[in-house]
């Protein structure tokens, strides 16, 4: 079985892809590294490697989870499989 996303801890809300070419419809494979445990998601949009897909629904203002940090919030609903980048995330920095 090969791994196309990897989640760090399992109270994450997000996992990073982690091959090339993912599309919109495509079942995956994530390893949630903590309990080496195995997960599957359809993605509902095309993610590129090294970017981040929803792992579970988001509300919006939830926080957004990633090794265990909260590294921003969700500016609208993000459902399970979808894209999280700038056009649904924020900083809670400024």
């Amino acid at each position: 079985m090969s791994i196309d996303f990897v989640v760090h801890d399992a109270d994450d809300s997000v996992g990073v892809a982690v091959v090339e070419g993912i599309q919109a419809g495509q079942e995956l494979t994530g390893w949630v590294m903590q309990g080496d445990q195995t997960i599957t998601c359809t993605v509902s949009d095309p993610i590129p490697i090294g970017h981040k897909l929803a792992v579970r629904d988001l509300a919006e203002s939830d926080a957004v989870m990633k090794y265990s940090v909260d590294i921003g919030r969700a500016i609208k609903p993000i459902k399970k499989g979808e894209h999280l980048h700038v056009h649904n995330v924020k900083t809670k920095r400024w």
